[in-house]
C-alpha cells in the first residue's frame, strides 16, 4: 500500500506522532504504518483497570496481557513505548458513570465515555505535552478535510465503522486526531500486521466491555454499588402487575428473554421490556408493538457543525448495531436535540447514543434521554 500521509505540514522526520496502543491488532498496525512512513513515533498504552483480573481473561483491553503485547509490538517496531496508570481516572469517568447509569434505568455505552474522557481529553493533553503534532488511534473512522476544517466520516468498511462511538469528539480534538484505518477493511489490517511481523497478528478482537467479564453487567454494578439494586414489580403497559424482579439493572429496553413471567395465556404474544421506571423500581413490559418509538430526545448534544436554526433532515443511528434511519432533527436549546423519526423504531433505550449523519458525515450526537410512541407524539404527551 502507499505510504501513510497524515496531512501534517511538516516533514515526516520532524513530525512527532503519538499512537494510542491498546495491545490489539488495530492500534498495533497503526503504529507500524506511522513508523514506516518516517514519523517520529511514540507509543502510549493506558492501564485502565486491575491488571491481575484482566490478565486471566482473554479479549480484555488496556490491561494485563494487552500491556505486554503493546510493549512487544513497540520493541518489534523499534519505537519508544510508555504505560500510563489511568486506573483512577477511568474509574471516576467511566466505571462509576456506567454503574450509576444502570441504576437510573439506562443502558450506558462506556466506550463513548472512555473516548470522551481518558482517551480524547486526557491522552490528547499528554500527547501535546510530549510535543506531538498528532495522536493516531486504531478506530475505524475517517477524518476528512472540509472547507470549514476537519470532518468526521464513517469508515469505508461499514462492518467495522466506529464513528458512532466518536460522536463526542470536539472539533479541536478532531484537528489533532488521525485515524489511519478508516479506509481499510479488517482483512487488510491483519495482512498489514503479518507484513510487519507483529506478534499480535493473529490475536482475536475484544468483544466485551473491557471491565465487564463475559457480559455480566449486573454483577459489576452490584459490586460497585452494593445494595443499590432493589426489587420491584414487573408491570404490563395496561397496569397489570405480572410479577417481581430482583432489580432494574438486570433489564434493558427491548429485552425479551429472562423476564421470568411467561406470557399472558397460552395464545399470548411474547412480552418485551418497554421502559424502566427507576424511581418506582418498575419494569414495564408489553407486546412488540408497544416498543415503537416515533420521537427521541437527546441530551448533552455535541455538534461537529453549527446547530441548525431550522429542522434538519438527517439519518440517525440509535444503537451501535442498527443502521441509521431517516429523521428530522431540531436543536431545541440547552444542549438538546429533538428527533422525529420517519418510521417508528423498536428497542430505543435511554442511555444509548443517537448519532446524526448526512451521508457518511457525522453531524452531531447526544445521549438518549426520553422517547415517545407514535400515539403519544401525536397527542403531544411528555417524553418518557
Amino acid at each position: 500500500m502507499a505510504a501513510l500521509d497524515l496531512a501534517i505540514a511538516k516533514p515526516a522526520a520532524a513530525t512527532r506522532v503519538v499512537v494510542a496502543m491498546s495491545g490489539g491488532v488495530d492500534s498495533s498496525v497503526v503504529a507500524g504504518l506511522v513508523r514506516e512512513a518516517g514519523y517520529d513515533t511514540v507509543g502510549i498504552t493506558l492501564q485502565l483497570y486491575d491488571q491481575g483480573a484482566a490478565a486471566r481473561r482473554p479479549g480484555a483491553c488496556c490491561a494485563g496481557q494487552d500491556i505486554a503485547d503493546a510493549r512487544r509490538v513497540a520493541e518489534r517496531l523499534g519505537i519508544p513505548h510508555y504505560v500510563l496508570d489511568y486506573e483512577e481516572r477511568f474509574r471516576r469517568a467511566v466505571i462509576d458513570d456506567f454503574a450509576d447509569s444502570y441504576l437510573a434505568g439506562e443502558t450506558p455505552i462506556p466506550c463513548v465515555r472512555c473516548n470522551q474522557t481518558v482517551k480524547f481529553r486526557d491522552l490528547v493533553a499528554v500527547a501535546r505535552d510530549l510535543g506531538a503534532d498528532a495522536l493516531a488511534t486504531g478506530h475505524y473512522a475517517r477524518r476528512i478535510a472540509g472547507p470549514a476544517g476537519p470532518e468526521l466520516h464513517r469508515a469505508v468498511d461499514p462492518s467495522r465503522d466506529q464513528s458512532y462511538f466518536l460522536f463526542a469528539t470536539t472539533p479541536e480534538q478532531l484537528a489533532f486526531l488521525r485515524f489511519p484505518l478508516g479506509g481499510m477493511a479488517k482483512d487488510a489490517t491483519r495482512a498489514e500486521a503479518r507484513r510487519f511481523g507483529l506478534p499480535v497478528a493473529g490475536k482475536r478482537d475484544s468483544q466485551d466491555i473491557c471491565f465487564v467479564p463475559s457480559g455480566g453487567y449486573a454483577a459489576v454494578v452490584e459490586r460497585l454499588r452494593p445494595g443499590a439494586a432493589e426489587p420491584g414489580d414487573i408491570v404490563h403497559v395496561d397496569g397489570t402487575v405480572l410479577g417481581r424482579h430482583p432489580g432494574i439493572i438486570h433489564f434493558t429496553v427491548g429485552q425479551r428473554r429472562g423476564l421470568g413471567i411467561g406470557g399472558r395465556g397460552a395464545d399470548a404474544d411474547p412480552l418485551f421490556v418497554v421502559r424502566l421506571d427507576a424511581a418506582a423500581r418498575r419494569v414495564v413490559v408489553g407486546p412488540h408493538a408497544a416498543l415503537g418509538v416515533a420521537r427521541v430526545m437527546l441530551r448533552d448534544a455535541h455538534w461537529l457543525v453549527a446547530p441548525p436554526a431550522d429542522p434538519l433532515p438527517v439519518a440517525v443511528k440509535l444503537r451501535s448495531a442498527q443502521p441509521p434511519v431517516p429523521a428530522l432533527a431540531r436543536a431545541t436549546g440547552g444542549g438538546a436535540i429533538a428527533l422525529d423519526l420517519a418510521t417508528p423504531q423498536a428497542g430505543v433505550a435511554p442511555g444509548q447514543a443517537g448519532v446524526l449523519y448526512q451521508g457518511d458525515r457525522v453531524l452531531a450526537g447526544g445521549w438518549i434521554a426520553g422517547t415517545q410512541g407514535a400515539a403519544d407524539a401525536a397527542r403531544g404527551s411528555r417524553f418518557s
